[in-house]
C-alpha cells in the first residue's frame, strides 16, 4: 500500500478515534452536572409556579418571553456599530448566535452575503497569513544573523513553532484585556478567546453584551474587532503552516514514487515477436520496444554503440525454423542509415549468421 493511502486511512482511524475519546471525556465531565442542574432548575420552577399559582401556559408565556428578550436586553444590537459586528461574525464563520435577523428580507440578504463574503474573508485571512510568515521568516534570519548562527536558514518546523507560540501570547492577552473588559474569570475569558478564534462560536459568552457597549464604548468596540481580526489572522497563519506540512508530506511521497516509477521503466524491457535468446531457443509472442541510447542496448553486455541520435524500435518476427524478416518500425524522418539498413529479406543466410553474433539476452 502506497504511503499516501496508509497516512490518510490512518488519519481517518485517527479521527474517529479522537472523536470517541472526546465523547466519552465530555459525557464524564458533564453528565452529571447536567442532570444535577436540570433536576435543580425543575425545583426552581415548580417552587415559582406554587408561590404564584401559574398555569401551564402563563408560564410557558413567560419562559419564552424571557429567553427571546435576552438579545434585545444587551443593549441596541442593530444600529451601524451592531450591524458591524455581527456582519463580521457572519463571514468569519463565528456565528455566536447572539443576535439573528428577524425580517424575511434581512434573512435573504443574510445568505447572499454570506456566500460571497465567506470565501473573499478566507482568501483575505490565507494571504494575510502567508505575508505573516513570510515577515517572521524575514525576523527570524536576520536574528540568527545577529547571533552570528551557522545556519541562518528558517525550516518549516522553526515557523510553525513561533507562529504558535504567537498565537498562545493573542489568546492570553486578549482573555486578560476581557477580564477587564467584562469582569468574567480568565478561564472564561481564555475560553470565549480560543471557541472566537477558531471560529467555532458557540455563542455562551459574547463579548459586547452588557451596558449598552455597542454605544457608550466605542474604544471597546474598535478593540474587540481588531483582536478579532488580527487573531484570526495569526490563527490561520499557523494552522496554514500545519496543513501545508501535511500536504509537503504527501508531495514528498508522491514525487519519490513518480522517479520509483520512472526508472522501473528505464530498466522495463518489452517485446514484440519470436526472439532469440542466449541458448538459441526462440522466445515467441514476446514484446518488446526498446528505446536505445549510446550506451545501452537490448544486449545485456551492451555491445551496441549507436550514435544516432533518433530512437528507433524493431520488429523481430521468426518462424520456428528460420528469421523471415527484420524490419524498422520508426522509419527516421530524414532517412539516416541504420547498422541494420544491411539486410536483405532475400540474404536469409547471412541473417542468421550476423544475428548469432548479436544475440538479443532476455
Amino acid at each position: 500500500m502506497k504511503k499516501q493511502n496508509t497516512r490518510t486511512l490512518a488519519l481517518i482511524v485517527c479521527t474517529f478515534t479522537y472523536l470517541l475519546v472526546g465523547a466519552a471525556v465530555f459525557d464524564a465531565l458533564e453528565s452529571e452536572t447536567e442532570k444535577k442542574k436540570s433536576r435543580d432548575y425543575f425545583n426552581e420552577e415548580q417552587s415559582i409556579r406554587t408561590k404564584y399559582n401559574m398555569t401551564d401556559v402563563d408560564f410557558n408565556l413567560l419562559r419564552r418571553n424571557i429567553i427571546q428578550s435576552v438579545p434585545y436586553k444587551a443593549g441596541t444590537q442593530w444600529k451601524f456599530a451592531g450591524a458591524f459586528y455581527f456582519a463580521l461574525t457572519v463571514i468569519t464563520t463565528i456565528g455566536y448566535g447572539h443576535s439573528t435577523p428577524q425580517t424575511d428580507a434581512a434573512k435573504i440578504f443574510c445568505m447572499i452575503y454570506a456566500l460571497m463574503g465567506i470565501p473573499l474573508c478566507i482568501v483575505m485571512f490565507q494571504s494575510v497569513g502567508e505575508r505573516l510568515n513570510t515577515f517572521v521568516t524575514y525576523l527570524m534570519k536576520q536574528g540568527k544573523k545577529c547571533l552570528r548562527l551557522k545556519k541562518t536558514e528558517v525550516s518549516q518546523t522553526n515557523l510553525i513553532i513561533v507562529t504558535m507560540n504567537l498565537s498562545m501570547i493573542v489568546l492570553m492577552s486578549g482573555a486578560a484585556a476581557f477580564v477587564h473588559f467584562e469582569g468574567w474569570a480568565y478561564i472564561d475569558a481564555l475560553y470565549y478567546c480560543f471557541i472566537t478564534l477558531t471560529t467555532i462560536g458557540f455563542g455562551d459568552f459574547v463579548a459586547l453584551q452588557k451596558n449598552n457597549a455597542l454605544e457608550r464604548q466605542p474604544h471597546y468596540v474598535i478593540f474587540s474587532i481588531l483582536f478579532i481580526l488580527f487573531g484570526l489572522t495569526v490563527i490561520s497563519a499557523a494552522m496554514n503552516l500545519l496543513v501545508l506540512r501535511f500536504l509537503t508530506m504527501n508531495t514528498e511521497d508522491e514525487r519519490r514514487d513518480e522517479l520509483e516509477a520512472a526508472a522501473a521503466a528505464q530498466t522495463a524491457v518489452r517485446l514484440d515477436g519470436d526472439v532469440i535468446t542466449g541458448n538459441g531457443t526462440v522466445v515467441s509472442q514476446a514484446q518488446e520496444h526498446p528505446e536505445y541510447s549510446d550506451h545501452i542496448s537490448v544486449c545485456s553486455c551492451s555491445c551496441y554503440k549507436i550514435r544516432s541520435k533518433d530512437k528507433h524500435r524493431y520488429k523481430v518476427t521468426r518462424s520456428p525454423t528460420r528469421i523471415n524478416h527484420l524490419l524498422t518500425i520508426n522509419n527516421s524522418v530524414h532517412e539516416k542509415e541504420d547498422i541494420y539498413s544491411f539486410i536483405d529479406e532475400n540474404n536469409s543466410t547471412s541473417n542468421y549468421s550476423f544475428l548469432q553474433k548479436k544475440r538479443a539476452s532476455v
